[in-house]
Formats: C-alpha cells, sequence, structure tokens
C-alpha cells in the first residue's frame, strides 16, 4: 500500500495528466494548475509568471496573494531586461526579488518556492508557491513540484498554442468575411468546408444551402467563356505545383436569380509531400468588366461609323471639286463647300464630345462659373436653332423674377445645345419645342420638351448612359449617344440633377435643377 500523501501526490499528477489534454482555456487551466500546485504542497498562496519572447514576464494568475503585492511586483517585472538564456539570468533575478519582496512584506513569516515552466529546453513560466509556517520546502517537496511543473508546462504550452491557433481563425474568418469577392474553401474530395458572407449575397441562398454540398452541385457555369472546369482540370493532373492556379470564366447558374458573370481562381493548398489539402476558390463578379468589354465595342462600333460618314462626305466632296475635267458653277461649289464645314463641324464636335468624356473618366472636367441669367441665355439658344429648322416654332417661357445663378456659361450653353438639337432630332415632323423655367425655394429648373413620339418606357433609365442609343435612334437618326451622358454630368458638377419627365403622348420633357447662388 503507498502511504497517503504518495497515493495524493499520484492522484495531483494524475489531475495534471488530464488537463495537459482536456482544458485547452489558457486562463481556466494556469488557475487550476496553481490551485492543484498550492494544495499538493501545503501551500496558503502562490502565483504564476509567464514569459513572452521579446515582451517580458507577467503575472497571469494568482491564489490567495493581496492585491497591493501584485501591485507592487508588477513594475520590478517590466525592468527584467531579456536575456539569450534566460533560466541563467531571469529565473534568478525574478525569484531573488519575489523572495524579497515576501520577507519583507510578510514579516518574515512566509516562505516560498519557485520552479520553473519549461518546455523543450525553454523557459515559458515560472510557479510560485508559498507557505505561512515555518516549515521548509523538503527536497521531496521541490522535486515534486518539479515533476508538476514540467507536466504544467505542456499543459500551458498546449492551451498557448490552442489560444494562437483561436486568435489565428478569427482572424482569418474576420479577413474572409470582410472579403468582398466570394469565397470559397474546398476539401480535397471538392465538398465546401466553409463559404464567406460575400459568396452568400452572390449566390443568393442562405449559408446553410451551401456548406457541405459539393463544388459541382454549387458551381454549375451555364457558359464557359474562359479556361476549363475544376473536374476537367484535375483530370488532366492539375495541381501540380503549389503554385498552380486555375482561372475559370463563365456565366454562374443560381438558384432564384438569374446568372451572373464571374471569373473564379481556383489555388491548391498542397503539404510538403504533395498532397492536396485544400482547394480555395474565389469567385468575383465580373459583370462591370463584361459591360466595359461591350462598352468598348460599342465604342469602336458606334466612333468608326460616325467618324467614318463625315470623312467620307469631306473626301468624296473634296475630290469633286478638285476635278479638272469639270468646270463647276459657282452655286454648286458654295454647295459642296457648305457640307464640308458642316461635316468638319460635326468632326470637331464628336471630338470635344469625346474629349470631355476623358476628362469626366479623369476628373479633370472643370468649371468656370460666372453669374449667369437662364431667360437671356436660353432665349438666344432659341433663336440659333430657330434659324436651322422650319418645321418647329421653339418657344421660351420664363417667369419675370427668374434669380440670377452661378454657372459655367459655356457649359450651359452645352446643355441647351444638348437638349434642343435632340428635341429637333427626334420630332422630324415638326411642332412646338418650349424651353421652360420654374423657381424652387433653393433651386431653379429648367425643362425642354417637344411633341415627337416621346422617349419609350425602358429606355428612360438609361438614356443617360455613355454611347447609349435606343434601337430606334440607331435606325433613324446619327450619334455617338455622347450627349446626354455629358448633359447629366455638367449639371452634376454645378450641384443639380437632371431626369426625365414622362408625359405619354406628349412628347420628350427633360428637366434640370441647378441650385441659386
Amino acid at each position: 500500500m503507498l502511504p497517503d500523501f504518495r497515493v495524493r501526490q499520484r492522484d495531483y499528477l494524475l489531475e495534471i495528466g488530464r488537463a495537459i489534454t482536456q482544458e485547452l482555456n489558457l486562463d481556466e487551466l494556469l488557475a487550476r494548475i496553481l490551485h492543484i500546485s498550492a494544495e499538493m504542497l501545503a501551500g496558503q498562496s502562490g502565483l504564476i509568471l509567464l514569459r513572452e519572447e521579446g515582451k517580458g514576464w507577467d503575472v497571469v494568475a494568482s491564489h490567495g496573494i493581496p492585491s497591493t503585492f501584485l501591485q507592487y511586483i508588477e513594475p520590478f517585472l517590466q525592468t527584467i531586461p531579456d536575456d539569450d538564456d534566460p533560466s541563467q539570468f531571469e529565473l534568478q533575478k525574478i525569484n531573488l526579488l519575489i523572495q524579497q519582496v515576501i520577507r519583507t512584506t510578510s514579516l518574515g513569516l512566509l516562505g516560498g518556492v519557485g520552479l520553473p515552466l519549461v518546455f523543450h529546453g525553454h523557459v515559458i513560466g515560472m510557479i510560485h508557491i508559498f507557505r505561512n509556517y515555518s516549515a521548509r520546502f523538503s527536497a521531496n517537496d521541490q522535486a515534486l513540484l518539479q515533476s508538476f511543473a514540467d507536466q504544467a508546462a505542456i499543459a500551458v504550452r498546449n492551451a498557448q498554442l490552442y489560444t494562437q491557433l483561436r486568435r489565428e481563425k478569427q482572424r482569418l474568418d474576420t479577413l474572409l468575411d470582410s472579403v468582398a469577392d466570394g469565397i470559397l474553401i474546398l476539401g480535397p474530395d471538392h465538398k465546401i468546408e466553409h463559404c464567406n458572407p460575400a459568396f452568400v449575397r452572390l449566390f443568393g441562398v442562405p449559408v446553410n444551402q451551401i456548406s457541405g454540398k459539393d463544388h459541382e452541385e454549387i458551381i454549375q457555369l451555364k457558359r464557359l467563356a474562359h479556361g476549363t472546369t475544376l473536374e476537367k482540370a484535375e483530370a488532366g493532373a492539375w495541381p501540380l505545383t503549389p503554385n498552380a492556379t486555375l482561372y475559370v470564366e463563365g456565366d454562374l447558374n443560381r438558384l432564384n436569380k438569374p446568372p451572373i458573370p464571374v471569373g473564379i481562381t481556383y489555388a491548391p493548398i498542397l503539404t510538403s509531400e504533395g498532397t492536396l489539402t485544400n482547394i480555395i476558390a474565389t469567385v468575383r463578379d465580373i459583370t462591370h468588366f463584361r459591360e466595359a468589354d461591350e462598352l468598348k465595342s460599342t465604342f469602336i462600333s458606334i466612333i468608326s461609323h460616325e467618324l467614318k460618314t463625315p470623312v467620307a462626305l469631306i473626301k468624296g466632296y473634296s475630290g469633286t471639286l478638285r476635278r479638272e475635267d469639270v468646270k463647276w458653277d459657282w452655286e454648286v461649289v458654295q454647295d459642296s463647300l457648305a457640307v464640308i464645314e458642316e461635316e468638319a463641324d460635326r468632326l470637331t464636335d464628336l471630338i470635344e464630345n469625346l474629349l470631355d468624356a476623358t476628362r469626366l473618366q479623369t476628373g479633370t472636367l472643370t468649371l468656370s462659373k460666372s453669374d449667369l441669367y437662364l431667360p437671356t441665355k436660353s432665349d438666344a439658344m432659341a433663336k440659333r436653332f430657330q434659324i436651322q429648322t422650319n418645321n418647329h416654332q421653339i418657344v421660351v417661357d420664363f417667369p419675370p423674377n427668374f434669380p440670377v445663378i452661378e454657372a459655367d456659361e459655356d457649359r450651359i450653353d452645352q446643355v441647351l445645345f444638348n437638349l434642343l438639337s435632340n428635341s429637333i432630332k427626334y420630332s422630324p415632323q415638326g411642332g412646338e419645342i418650349r424651353i421652360s423655367g420654374h423657381i424652387r425655394p433653393e433651386q431653379v429648373v429648367v425643362c425642354v420638351n417637344d411633341q415627337g413620339p416621346g422617349i419609350a418606357p425602358e429606355d428612360i433609365p438609361h438614356v443617360f448612359d455613355r454611347f447609349y442609343r435606343s434601337d430606334e435612334a440607331s435606325r433613324t437618326t446619327k450619334g455617338a449617344g455622347l450627349g446626354l451622358f455629358l448633359t447629366r454630368a455638367i449639371i452634376e458638377a454645378h450641384g443639380g440633377r437632371i431626369w426625365v419627365d414622362p408625359k405619354p403622348g406628349e412628347g420628350a420633357r427633360i428637366c434640370f435643377s441647378l441650385p441659386r447662388g
């Protein structure tokens, strides 16, 4: 039979053994170790200090120690410099410091013993146990505490590693959750182990309908525009190296929403032996990129067409006038030169509009504001356009007390020019074109409306988009689709807004507001 104290010692060692495998919460583990240590050595109080590389020592757990003692000792711990071998310098200095403080504060009534926590040859901390009676700590006490401390060091290190791992996981989860692109973490069997909120929003179903599903069940591309599928790539021996990313582009089918164009990048995670452990799939909504490509194609198509027509006319009339085998009447020459001049003006306007669109993209569209009286400006623009049409009657209608505002005169000229030219262009049968002004408490409103067929409801949300032209407009009129785009930009640069005021059966009506000075 073992003596009672040996039985208790064995039980204590078994308990710390269980703590090593069961307790991973560092604070609870430290409190448990300290409680067992004090009980095992019949101590009344104790403390545990841990050492962090580059940050020194800290009291992380205490039992039966007055807070005044801790407040007294902690500043001294911060003064102990890091040493390459803490077991030879730091431990001795800390032990000496604590023993001196204990003897001084207890008037010599407390005795203590301190033993290091050592893990794989590295000092990670220290346990101190104190008694309030005169019996010394025997060699057996110290040997038992050291055996206990060795196991406690393993438990503490495990808990530290677990805490570090948990923090890293929290940091990784936060990082994944904050990424704007959808992220899927796949196992080697293509099961989805994790998906971030961005993918949930993009795919349009709750996370519990995504996690745990097969990749092939969730990622179904309706139209493969680039690359090959993950399954076919793996059948072709992908991945061979950790850096062998795979890019796929296509339209992703969604359960409750229409397909969406996406670009998916697959990145493998391999062990040092080359075994696949995970695949990270980054899913990006490329709608804007697709739209940009389409816009680029539209731009090239429209601009080439708009450039080709005036250039062909200028070249044709110039070549005709230069013929030496014909003598042209002066009237024919004048008509031909008028066409050349008109087409040159069209080219100039197109180039200026393109330059303005570029300035908008680069943020260099500037305004030169001055006092501007819109009734006078509108009247002058109406007279200018009235000379160009016999089918329309242009009416200017402003109240007599209309206020002077602050605006860029040239840019407002451009706005009125675009709106009036559109009214004439899209009401070829003629009729009245009215420029009307309205006074509001903090702004003025100007509307231009005609008596043409009006703007189709499905076109209204897009009429101010760059290069946008309705199907009807593309068939019947010339233009690059930049006029209203630039008009909106100019009005918004002034702090105003522009909109279509739909009035079915009454032609097109476009209004804009400008702030009163």
